[in-house]
């Protein structure tokens, strides 16, 4: 028998499934596709935060789990023996106009506060920091503190890892025992639609590429509307679009070929670097925008985490400690607008 049985294997269910653990619960889980199949075995790993200001519930969430994921992977690469390739090492912004200069010095002054001296956000001239910093028309860029980064697949590796070496099964069926949490991406979004007759969520293809360009322990990028990730391993992950209309959700197209070509403009140190990847997926986006968390919608007595778009590897460790806290000990500490009934 077991505690808790955990339905899904991406970085929601794998990070729920360490944390659970931690707080001696024996746990099952179960995915009939494999850890990291889905949007979790991407290839970009932006941690990256909201900008500070106009504070929510959402953006606390956000900067408490961006916090915590420094310990939080620490802790699973010492367990496991599988690093996941998670730095710490900031983000740099180009800043396009005088206005955004403007609004970019007010939020380095909200910063101060809102992010409790554990992180700052400012501005720097783009001739101090070298052929890795990106061209800006204005001379100046946005590097923040808090941002990190990680290889998707090797987090989900590093975390199967651990938790094989906490002796937890990890199988493709099994029947429910225990506690049940539904962490089933865009497949659970699309059976709640069904079940309840109206949209509750839907799944976003998004398309990235992986180059062989070892450009060492430097911030990630942001510029164009692209993220640009140099991984721990000599990679370098670009990306992505996001299509709400696609045929084929694993196929990539002249839109990954134009992220390519944007992202070698926004930085030409990357002109001429070998692309040994593309890749595209789906990933799960709530209607609410905000990852779901809580009682399960459709099965009384059981639990869901879902809707992580864009930002699941960032939130994973504080959903991972909300979810345990309320599967296990009964306490909820989950954001209203978290909750199911926001996407409802």
């Amino acid at each position: 028998m077991v505690d808790v049985t955990i339905r899904g294997a991406g970085i929601f269910g794998l990070s729920i499934a360490w944390t659970c653990i931690r707080h001696g619960a024996k746990v099952r889980v179960v995915d009939p596709h494999g850890p990291g199949a889905g949007s979790s075995g991407g290839l970009v790993g932006a941690l990256a935060p909201h900008v500070p200001e106009n504070w929510n519930s959402k953006k606390a969430f956000q900067f408490e789990s961006l916090i915590m994921a420094e310990p939080f992977w620490a802790e699973v690469e010492a367990a496991g023996g599988v690093s996941p390739g998670y730095g710490r090492l900031g983000r740099l912004q180009p800043i396009a106009d005088e206005r955004t200069l403007a609004l970019a010095h007010q939020r380095s002054e909200t910063a101060r506060d809102l992010w409790q001296g554990k992180a700052t956000w400012s501005v720097r001239s783009s001739t101090d920091l070298g052929d890795w910093c990106p061209p800006s028309p204005t001379g100046f860029v946005i590097h923040d503190t808090l941002s990190g980064r990680m290889h998707p697949r090797r987090a989900c590796a590093a975390l199967v890892a651990a938790l094989q070496a906490m002796d937890v099964e990890i199988t493709h069926d099994a029947p429910n025992e225990g506690r049940v949490l539904h962490a089933t991406g865009v497949t659970g979004l699309k059976d709640l639609s069904t079940a309840l007759k109206r949209p509750i969520g839907n799944g976003v293809k998004g398309q990235a590429a992986l180059l062989r360009f070892d450009a060492g322990p430097v911030p990630q990028l942001y510029a164009d509307a692209l993220h640009l990730i140099p991984h721990a391993d000599g990679t370098l992950a670009i990306g992505s679009t996001s299509e709400r209309e696609y045929d084929d959700p694993a196929s990539t197209d002249d839109a990954l070929e134009d992220v390519i070509e944007r992202a070698m403009l926004a930085l030409p140190l990357l002109r001429g670097a070998e692309v040994i990847e593309r890749w595209a997926g789906v990933r799960p986006r709530a209607k609410s925008r905000a990852p779901m968390l809580g009682e399960h919608p459709l099965y009384p007595g059981q639990f869901i985490a879902n809707g992580g778009f864009k930002i699941g590897f960032g939130m994973a460790p504080k959903v991972a400690q909300v979810m345990t806290e309320l599967m296990l000990h009964g306490t909820d500490t989950i954001p209203e607008t978290f909750k199911p009934q926001a996407s409802l």
